[in-house]
């Protein structure tokens, strides 16, 4: 039996179980594998998950991303460089990390892109937001982190008219507006959005959150993230079975 899985804080949010489970009985192979929700709250528990029989990998959500990293015997250049890892590959008691959150927010990304989107603010800096930065960087698209108290980047109360205006594109990689917790947004002034701005959010569940939701009520254009989780999820399983 191969089991593989997610590591994260909460799951009930997580739709991977479902779409892994469903993935197995499309190729006709549900007998001989297993997907599971591993909720860890700390990386205290990660050596019980890795006692787990037949686990062959597992994706990395919300808090691990960038906690995985020193548990890993071998990572690729992209994780190496942006420090955060959401795909980790089991062999021979080896652990290898990936990052293919790249992949999916790269693709999922750039359909709405226009000449005037060319600079971008990154609400958050947990680990969704490297793989955010480092697609922006291969883009040549300049970006501001906007966090609450992180050193060294904007806050949300220095964000005024002027700099939304410079700032088209404003990319969600917080768990703000995330069920269950759906009234919440990213305290931005809305009022300056424009038909020019575009709002995308990584989060998937509510497929509208309230931060698209008063984007697209001022003209911008939206994208929430579950086109990246399905392109992720592709590549997830890929290199599973590389």
């Amino acid at each position: 039996m191969s089991v593989f899985g997610i590591i994260g804080f909460p799951l009930g949010h997580s739709f991977s179980k479902k779409y892994f489970e469903e993935k197995f009985q499309q190729l006709g192979i549900e007998q001989g594998n297993s997907f599971r929700n591993f909720a860890i709250e700390t990386m205290n528990e990660l050596p019980e998950v890795l006692s787990t029989k037949g686990l062959e990998g597992f994706c990395i959500t919300i808090p691990h991303k960038k906690n995985i990293i020193p548990f890993l015997t071998e990572v690729s250049p992209e994780v190496a460089e942006m420090g955060a890892c959401n795909c980790v590959r089991i062999k021979d008691g080896k652990l290898y990390g990936y990052n293919t959150d790249i992949i999916g927010f790269e693709k999922s990304f750039t359909p709405l892109l226009t000449p005037e989107r060319n600079k971008a603010l990154i609400l958050g800096t947990g680990g969704a937001s490297a793989a955010v930065a480092f697609v922006l960087d291969k883009l040549g698209i300049p970006y501001q982190f906007v966090s609450r108290n992180t050193p060294g980047t904007w806050s949300y109360e220095q964000l005024d008219k002027d700099i939304i205006d410079e700032y088209k594109i404003i990319i969600n990689s917080t768990p703000l507006g995330m069920y269950p917790n759906i009234d919440e947004a990213p305290p931005i002034p809305y009022e300056y959005l424009t038909e020019a701005h575009y709002l995308y959010d990584l989060i998937y569940n509510p497929a509208e959150t309230k931060f698209l939701s008063l984007g697209k009520a001022n003209g911008a254009a939206t994208e929430n993230g579950l086109q990246m989780l399905i392109l992720q999820a592709e590549e997830n399983w890929r290199i599973w079975n590389s």
